[in-house]
């Protein structure tokens, strides 16, 4: 089973269907079963496809580069698809260790990027020169959510704890992951399409597991291989609009400035050599889950995919539209996307998807019927490692109620971890599913 404690919390009939549910989606997106659908290797005809296109190999090599929560399983898949025999060399920076043969694999860490994960770049980058890569030869670069965090490499003028800190800040701050990874890549060598850049003039094809909403693949993990309309100018206005400029380490904020007045280039705006292709997102996971719900007999109905905005503000939006009869000809209600949480200043522990089941929890008290909400993370990491989301129901409620446990306290302190560790039977674990397409919300009424 994806959910460790699905039997642990699958206490009511409703509670073991969503969990179901939410395994049937992750199950969907998992690497393995995505890439075996999408990529096909010839080596009669020495040549890869991707969909209906057609990369021939020729005299040329295959190479593999990437980074992500979900890259060490795609390089496994990747490898059994096309034969380490036809691969001549690889780095991908990933969480965990994976018994890749021909591709090396990096464990870095995320959501704050670490030394291990320079060194992993630097083992990408070092392919180049090393093999004499050149045109004839094909770059397959394995992308998914992450891997900003998971592949950094900072320009000479801004170290590591640099970066660190200036991470930590944007993630705090609220900030839309649009908006961190504008900042991202104008303070990096390979982030906004320089990766891509790089490898010029070998061709270079990405294949993108998705965790943006909208599928911006210039959003994706800072589009290392994907052109950027974005500019200094624009990354410095991002953080004068979050009042960070005095915040940020000075180094950064230098560089940065430098940019603006055009004393560095650019990220690239037109990549020739690079072929990107979205192989997975949120949408497939969220439609293989109503495909399970339609099996079980039940009502299913996609709400949205590209559920954004602040964390609070949406769960109460969800909650109200389900206690007003929205959605009164169906009885379960599935959501993709990501929303953001502004932490107080001393928040306590959690992610936003408990702080999402925790304002829903108290929203759908008022709810005359039976009634179980889920909201999780597909990489299996609500930013504490070891939690993937929660799940509740009307019982979390009257334990709540019963333990005297002051529910509102614990959500304007964003401590939404200690609250469901109180009430008990809350937290879903499914450790690190080696996928990330984003968040995924059930809710099913009765």
């Amino acid at each position: 089973m994806i959910v460790k404690n699905h039997n642990i919390l699958a206490t009511t009939n409703l509670r073991k269907q969503v969990l179901d549910i939410i395994e049937a989606g992750i199950d969907r997106v998992l690497p393995r079963n995505i890439m075996m659908s999408t990529v096909r290797y010839s080596p009669v005809q020495r040549s890869i496809m991707i969909n209906n296109d057609i990369f021939s190999v020729g005299s040329g090599r295959i190479f593999v580069v990437g980074g992500g929560k979900a890259s060490g399983l795609m390089a496994e898949a990747f490898e059994d698809i096309v034969g380490i025999e036809n691969i001549v060399a690889g780095a991908v920076n990933c969480k965990g260790e994976h018994p890749t043969r021909k591709i090396k694999t990096i464990t870095a860490s995320h959501p704050i990027p670490d030394q291990q994960g320079i060194y992993g770049v630097e083992e990408m980058l070092a392919l180049k020169h090393r093999y004499s890569i050149c045109e004839n030869d094909l770059i397959i670069c394995l992308i998914s959510g992450g891997s900003s965090a998971l592949m950094p490499c900072p320009v000479a003028e801004v170290s590591l704890s640099d970066k660190q800190i200036t991470t930590e800040l944007l993630i705090s701050s609220g900030a839309e992951i649009g908006e961190i990874n504008m900042i991202r890549k104008h303070l990096s060598r390979i982030k906004g399409g320089q990766l891509g850049k790089f490898y010029s003039p070998a061709t270079v094809i990405s294949l993108i597991l998705s965790d943006v909403i909208g599928n911006d693949l210039s959003v994706v993990a800072s589009g290392p291989t994907v052109s950027d309309s974005s500019t200094f100018l624009d990354a410095y206005e991002v953080l004068k609009s979050y009042q960070l400029l005095t915040r940020v380490p000075k180094n950064a904020i230098d560089f940065l400035r430098k940019g603006c007045r055009g004393y560095v280039a650019e990220t690239p705006k037109v990549l020739y050599n690079c072929h990107n292709y979205l192989i997975g997102d949120n949408r497939i996971a969220v439609e293989a889950m109503l495909s399970k719900a339609k099996e079980m007999g039940l009502s299913p109905h996609i709400v949205t995919t590209r559920q954004s905005g602040n964390t609070t503000d949406v769960a109460l939006l969800r909650a109200n539209e389900v206690l007003n009869k929205k959605y009164a000809d169906y009885n379960v209600h599935l959501i993709g996307g990501e929303t953001t949480i502004k932490l107080p200043t001393f928040a306590g522990k959690g992610g936003r998807n408990q702080h999402y089941a925790a304002v829903s929890m108290k929203a759908m008290a008022a709810y005359p019927g039976e009634w179980v909400v889920a909201s999780i993370g597909s990489d299996g990491s609500d930013f504490l490692s070891d939690v993937a989301g929660a799940i509740i129901d009307q019982n979390s409620i009257d334990i709540a109620r019963a333990k005297e446990i002051d529910v509102e306290s614990y959500i304007e302190r964003c401590d939404s971890n200690t609250l469901f560790e109180l009430i008990g039977n809350s937290l879903i674990i499914t450790g690190d599913t080696g996928t990330n397409v984003g968040d995924i919300m059930v809710y099913l009424t009765i």
